[in-house]
């Protein structure tokens, strides 16, 4: 079975931090650009970070840029998204999902682009 699944979400504090996961099984993650997105209830889901499938381009949405850095370690088949210096704005349910590349070593947030999607994880900041 092929699927993806987010861990590391939760309740924290205004600047505090929080690391997702996201783990593949039933596929290799190596082959595909990953991306994070985010949705609020009521709000399209918007894309926030993403990284090719080197690891060694990433993109980040303006909102986030110089908080969130992502990363992956393909020999675990995993991605990450830390996220620093976090707002009550970041509040959302956090998606991972893995798709062909637009190209070599690059990746970006066009969302039709991923073909596997976990389920998400929520992440609240509040104080």
């Amino acid at each position: 079975q092929l699927q993806l699944v987010e861990s590391g979400g939760g309740l924290v504090q205004p600047g505090g931090s929080l690391r997702l996961s996201c783990t593949a099984s039933g596929f290799t993650l190596g082959y595909s650009a990953i991306g994070w997105f985010r949705q609020v209830p009521g709000k399209e889901r918007e894309g926030v970070s993403c990284i090719s499938i080197s690891g060694g381009r990433t993109n980040h949405a303006d909102s986030v840029k110089g908080r969130f850095t992502t990363s992956r370690d393909n020999a675990k088949n995993m991605a990450y998204l830390q996220m620093d210096s976090l707002k009550p704005e970041d509040t959302a349910v956090y998606y991972c999902a893995a798709g062909p590349p637009p190209g070599l070593s690059l990746c970006d947030l066009t969302q039709r682009r991923y073909d596997y999607w976990g389920q998400g994880t929520q992440v609240t900041v509040s104080s």
